[in-house]
């Protein structure tokens, strides 16, 4: 950075000099009345002690300069006549400067129709009004065409070697030939690099990627296949890679329970009869009855019915910002109120004026075929061996499995029916021979009576306690994914695909509303595509003569 002293608009200024760097930039905005002049094409504060302190505690090795041989010109004062372009700025002159940084070409020139026009035509170009100049991405050729529009004009083209961008609350540095994926908490990668088309061309490949126009990058759902192709293709393109995991942030406040609160209040009956009439799943009763006493109890001094729509809505924000609750979480939360007041009271449908939050596409987990037999290998109770292997064999969900009776076994037609699963629905699925060995075995040890998995005292066995043993034999497995009982379903939709199962098939057994639910396999499955002929090749063509 460069410092030396002007009279601009009849005020005695020190006028900043520095190449484009966003962080630098940031810097001295801070200072005291620090101003951009599209005159000198730099920034300038007062010449005054005050902010010269302020400058040498941002810039202690900054020294400002005294004697140069560079024109200290008086600019016009503000009213004046003089066409912007027969203004020369002390720091460039009539010079036009270009700078390359990251993904973008830098343009400051002076106003001239002829340029502006030029850089119009540029794709995708636009004018930076906070900083005074033109954004042209940096994409093959554009370069070469700025140098031979402005010719010598051009003072120097300066390359920046990286440039600074924000990612999560943290500042990553990124060269010119440099990758970096970034991974969220909530399982989405972010890749940032300077513009290269062959890279740009594999990630649209991926489904549900997505241009970030406003941050500058990809977004795309957490895959390693996904991480690996990246990885490869930038060592193929000579660009470095670099990985980077969002820490995990603060917890949220923990929700009220009975022993914080002296005068707890339950769900009203009136609502726990409600859903009992309309036939609501004993799963989402339990969700809406649960989350609507967290509301009433954070209005614990207020009548339920008296509670108004903005204490509603600050309800939901304060889910958000302090409880730091999940997406899936917070719209679970806005449907048991509105389930409340519209069908309980018998209230009108309203719209609380607070954005849903987008659920975030993500690949699901699936774990490969090492993996699932050393799942299984390392179960050491048959009662919890025979879950996880009914579990992966059928595609059945949690509930399901719960659910299960010793009845809906048909073992002369080899099909495990389910009964009223999702959605209250009916279907049957697959029963695999290799599963009934471990099933005799089962069935011998423990010998239920009713349901096919029950308890010590001969109930259901619980859904928390089958969530337990499959991250205890996981661990014990040693395997480094998150694996829950839905990962088997998963993996039982991927494997199912692999062995060439028909996807209406698969639809069918898992229990799918719609085809695109089960079409997600399509993207997590790394096998088959190879094997994928065209039809233009089972054509038989007449070649010339």
């Amino acid at each position: 950075m460069k410092a030396y002293r002007v009279k601009h608009r009849g005020e005695r200024r020190i006028c900043l000099e520095f190449p484009y760097n966003r962080e630098l930039i940031r810097q001295v905005k801070q200072l005291l009345d620090a101003r951009w002049s599209s005159t000198m094409n730099a920034w300038h504060i007062p010449d005054q002690v005050e902010s010269m302190k302020q400058l040498h505690d941002q810039f202690p090795d900054l020294v400002i300069e005294t004697g140069s041989d560079e024109p200290k010109t008086t600019l016009p004062e503000s009213g004046t006549n003089t066409p912007q372009t027969e203004i020369k700025s002390p720091a460039t002159g009539f010079k036009v400067k270009v700078e390359v940084a990251g993904r973008k070409i830098l343009i400051t020139m002076p106003k001239n129709q002829e340029d502006i026009k030029f850089v119009n035509q540029l794709k995708y170009s636009r004018w930076n009004p906070e900083y005074r100049l033109w954004e042209v991405p940096d994409y093959p050729g554009n370069l070469d065409l700025i140098r031979d529009h402005f010719n010598d004009r051009i003072g120097q083209v300066i390359y920046h070697e990286s440039f600074d961008i924000s990612v999560s609350n943290e500042t990553y540095t990124i060269g010119r030939n440099e990758v970096l994926a970034f991974k969220t908490r909530t399982r989405r990668l972010r890749i940032i690099f300077g513009f290269d088309n062959e890279l740009r061309k594999l990630i649209k490949t991926f489904p549900y990627s997505s241009w970030d126009s406003k941050n500058k990058w990809w977004n795309l759902p957490y895959s390693e296949v996904y991480l690996n192709k990246i990885q490869e293709l930038s060592a193929d393109r000579g660009l470095g890679f670099r990985y980077e995991e969002e820490p995990d942030g603060e917890p949220g406040i923990k929700r009220v329970t009975p022993f914080d609160l002296a005068n707890y209040r339950v769900c009203p009956e009136a609502m726990v009869l409600k859903l009992k009439e309309l036939r609501y799943s004993t799963s989402t009763l339990k969700t809406y009855t649960s989350l609507f006493e967290e509301f009433i109890n954070y209005y614990h001094t207020y009548e339920i019915n008296a509670i108004s729509e903005q204490q509603i809505i600050a309800f939901l924000r304060f889910l958000v910002m302090d409880r730091k609750v999940s997406a899936s979480y917070q719209n679970q939360a806005i449907n048991a109120i509105k389930f409340y007041y519209e069908r309980v009271l018998g209230g009108q449908r309203k719209f609380y004026f607070i954005d849903r939050p987008k659920k975030e596409r993500t690949l699901p987990t699936v774990l490969n075929t090492e993996e699932t037999l050393a799942l299984f290998d390392a179960a050491i109770n048959i009662k919890h061996k025979c879950a996880i292997m009914l579990a992966y064999s059928a595609g059945l969900r949690l509930g399901e499995i719960t659910n299960l009776k010793i009845s809906d076994i048909d073992r002369e037609r080899m099909q495990i029916r389910v009964v009223s699963g999702k959605g209250k629905k009916d279907r049957v699925t697959k029963l695999a021979h290799n599963f009934l060995n471990t099933l005799d075995e089962y069935l011998e040890s423990y010998r239920p009576k009713e349901f096919l998995f029950e308890g010590e005292k001969g109930h259901q066995y619980s859904v928390s306690s089958l969530q337990t043993v499959i991250k205890e034999i996981s661990a014990r497995a040693g395997i480094k994914k998150r694996v829950t009982m839905h990962t088997l379903r998963h993996t039982f939709g991927t494997h199912s695909l692999e062995g060439g199962t028909d996807l209406r098939y698969i639809q069918n057994m898992m229990g799918h509303e719609s085809s695109k639910t089960t079409e997600i396999y399509t993207h997590v499955t790394t096998k088959g595509f190879d094997q994928i002929k065209s039809p233009l090749d089972l054509l038989n063509l007449k070649k010339k003569d």
